[in-house]
């Protein structure tokens, strides 16, 4: 319980310190969301008008306050230039960005894990080399050109094998759920093939740790197969480093998607947000960026829990420093 209420109080501190940085940087950034709202060679009376109707020249303290209480209340503001609630924008927006991401670590959990348990099974050093290569391609991809190679190959209309429609979402949303997953299925497959690459090098890590401590011999002088102490004793000792790796990389994915939401034109939290900075909405961007950190630390905080969780050592590594302090 200690453990559990540090933890929140570092994560309560850690939103306060982000929600005041990126409201002091959108402060920084040159320009005035009142310019643009006034247009090209607009009087200064003009510009004045509306940062005193919008509020926009009362102290930043006061701003950020308003900003502040509103969070409170799950509020996230009014967008100055379209007038709409930030967070119904949010809600609509993450409601294809987050599908977006669990469907794309699906993908890499199935191309990863099983991959790295067949590159820890493999034998032969031909096959080893082989794992290794793919793994290093399959990273270093540039996401732009995955994707685009997978509408080459598999959208309907342009691919070799038209399948998938390569860009938009359906109007009627998740109303339509065949037609909306079928639409994330070609920006899942890029991002999942990326990620799964990298895991499957930490998965393989991970079991060569476990394999050089000698549980997997140990394992095997029982009577398993080998294939049987990598999946059944590896995979669960590696089970803690692995739940770090995937739930960082989930929490890493909602910025990474951005590129692919602009290039198979998903209205999701990505391309909104990029529309917004152009648009300098000031009161939309910084509670996108506050609830993208969030989402981050959120995910810290339950990859921690289960962390501790899955490996009882740490729990009894804190418990022997606290009695010898």
């Amino acid at each position: 319980m200690r453990f559990i209420v540090r933890r929140l109080l570092l994560f309560v501190a850690a939103l306060f310190g982000v929600s005041v940085v990126v409201f002091a940087a959108l402060r920084i950034l040159p320009g005035d969301v009142a310019s643009v709202m006034a247009g090209l060679n607009s009087p200064a009376s003009r510009v004045e008008a509306l940062r005193e109707q919008f509020g926009l020249n009362r102290p930043l303290v006061v701003q950020y306050a308003d900003w502040a209480e509103g969070l409170l209340r799950g509020d996230f503001g009014t967008s100055i230039l379209t007038g709409r609630s930030v967070t119904s924008l949010i809600a609509a927006r993450a409601s294809i960005t987050f599908p977006l991401i669990v469907l794309g670590l699906l993908v890499a959990i199935m191309i990863g894990v099983p991959l790295g348990v067949a590159a820890t099974l493999a034998r032969s050093d031909a096959a080893r080399t082989a794992f290794h290569v793919a793994g290093l391609i399959g990273g270093a991809i540039p996401a732009l050109w995955g994707g685009l190679l997978l509408i080459l190959l598999f959208a309907r209309g342009t691919g070799l094998i038209g399948l998938f429609p390569s860009q938009g979402f359906p109007l009627d949303g998740w109303a339509a759920p065949g037609q909306a997953v079928w639409s994330l299925i070609l920006p899942a497959l890029t991002v999942g093939i990326i990620v799964g690459a990298s895991l499957m090098r930490y998965t393989r890590s991970a079991l060569g740790d476990i394999a050089g401590s000698g549980r997997i011999d140990m394992a095997m002088a029982c009577g398993m197969t080998r294939a049987q102490a990598v999946t059944g004793v590896g995979l669960r000792l590696a089970m803690p480093q692995l739940v770090s790796v995937i739930g960082l990389t989930f929490a890493e994915m909602i910025t990474g998607v951005m590129v692919i939401e602009n290039l198979f034109a998903l209205p999701g939290i990505g391309s909104g947000l990029v529309t917004d900075v152009g648009n300098r909405d000031l009161i939309a961007v910084q509670s996108e960026l506050f609830m993208l950190a969030a989402f981050f630390l959120l995910v810290g905080l339950i990859v921690d829990l289960l962390h501790r969780a899955l490996d009882p050592r740490l729990a009894t590594a804190a418990d022997a420093t606290e009695v010898i302090a």
